[in-house]
């Protein structure tokens, strides 16, 4: 069966990993990766806007916690994002080209939104509230599609990883200057106060969009909308081992996000203080998670997209079993210092891997569509799998329970032997 030019050049890109169209620096410090980070940075600044901050903000306003629970379902956006990227795949506006047309449009009405949010009152007016929310996450899911495609298209297969991984750590910026911080001024200001701050520390994105150069479209675009829907499915069914390749998306991390979701509760249960939890695991493991994505970014450009998934994959599933090792030391913050270091950098290395999958195996001409449908499967089980971790935990024990979620890893595994074995053959 002949494959699309885009798995075409990801094979060849696997088979021949070490050979660089240019060296490693220069790759690193190109106008391109700037324009990765910077959109990254500006996806994942309003995520935590509607989550978090909007919870610290009701919680602080006397609002009743079933309300502020409740609030939850404006991140649905996020999750069905895939039914208007055809639109956005099939049109283009009258400025800008295809995709930051969509983008720019997207980012001044996401900074609407974030303004009107502040300008609403939980106590007052809960539904106002709901609605701002509502359009925040819809405007941020938009722009998120856009740069999703944007970065395929802009990026060759050679610099998708290392594109993808400074996608990755300017969108963890992103959610740390609204999360942390956002949290921090708040002790200081009124939240509207922090809304609007952070409406403006959309500018940096804004300027990237309009200054970033409109990404060649070299496969075209759908011609009518109805293509726009249906082809992108059907292209991608067409291919053999479309189906292994949605179970492995689906299980690629399983075992890491089910481990994650207990974590918490797991250190407070084993005698770590919150501010221990805060300084070791938040502060510190977020910079180790920034090194294990940049880590993974140049690694891939050495060793191809294909057998980064497998070394990476390894570890994250090694750094998981770490936790049983942690639930047996107990309290003593070098133990934990050391599985979070670990655990983040691994987890770090196997999101920029992953992504960057991802993309590689998107076709250009349906970009936009065929990545939200992937990165919205990627979220499934981050909702569904992290459901029963209470009870497993619960009556497995800490240590049983962080080993069955490093086993879990495997399936995902195996299932590169089906379509990215570690010496593709050529076709």
């Amino acid at each position: 069966m002949p494959t699309t030019r885009s798995s075409q050049a990801h094979q060849q890109n696997v088979r021949h990993p070490g050979k660089l169209p240019e060296s490693i620096v220069k790759t690193v410090f190109s106008p391109k990766m700037l324009v990765a980070l910077l959109m990254g940075f500006s996806c994942g600044l309003p995520l935590l806007l509607t989550i978090s901050v909007l919870q610290a903000w009701m919680k602080e306003a006397g609002i009743d916690l079933t309300v502020i629970g409740l609030m939850a379902l404006v991140g649905l956006p996020y999750t069905v994002k895939f039914l208007w990227a055809p639109f956005l795949d099939r049109f283009t506006l009258p400025f800008l080209g295809r995709r930051r047309g969509w983008l720019l449009a997207a980012q001044l009405l996401l900074v609407i939104s974030i303004i009107a949010l502040a300008l609403t009152d939980p106590v007052t007016h809960p539904a106002m509230v709901a609605a701002a929310a509502l359009a925040v996450t819809f405007f941020s899911a938009s722009q998120d599609i856009v740069v999703d495609a944007y970065r395929r298209e802009d990026l060759s297969d050679a610099e998708l990883g290392l594109g993808s991984s400074l996608y990755i750590n300017g969108y963890r910026v992103g959610m740390l200057l609204a999360s942390g911080g956002g949290l921090i001024m708040a002790d200081h200001m009124s939240f509207p106060a922090v809304y609007v701050i952070m409406a403006t520390c959309m500018l940096p994105g804004i300027v990237t969009t309009i200054l970033a150069p409109e990404p060649i479209a070299a496969e075209g675009k759908p011609g009518s909308l109805r293509e726009a829907v249906i082809q992108p499915l059907v292209e991608y069914f067409s291919r053999s081992g479309s189906v292994w390749i949605l179970a492995f998306i689906l299980l690629y991390k399983i075992g890491d996000t089910m481990a994650s979701t207990m974590t918490t509760p797991f250190y407070l249960d084993i005698g770590f203080s919150k501010t221990e939890i805060g300084t070791v695991v938040k502060l510190f493991g977020f910079w180790a998670t920034v090194a294990g994505g940049l880590a993974g970014g140049v690694l891939m450009i050495r060793l191809g997209i294909n057998r980064s998934l497998w070394i990476f994959g390894i570890l994250q599933s090694l750094s998981t079993a770490f936790f049983a090792v942690l639930a047996r030391v107990g309290h003593h913050i070098g133990a934990l210092s050391s599985v979070i270091a670990f655990e983040n950098l691994s987890s770090g290395l196997g999101t920029a891997a992953f992504v960057a999958f991802m993309a590689s195996i998107t076709n250009k001409k349906f970009t936009a569509t065929q990545y939200a449908l992937l990165s919205s499967l990627m979220g499934v089980p981050r909702v569904f799998a992290s459901a029963p971790t209470g009870f497993l935990a619960k009556h497995f024990g800490w240590e049983a329970f962080f080993i069955f979620c490093s086993l879990v890893a495997i399936p995902g595994m195996l299932l590169l032997l089906r379509f990215a074995p570690w010496h593709l053959q050529r076709h």
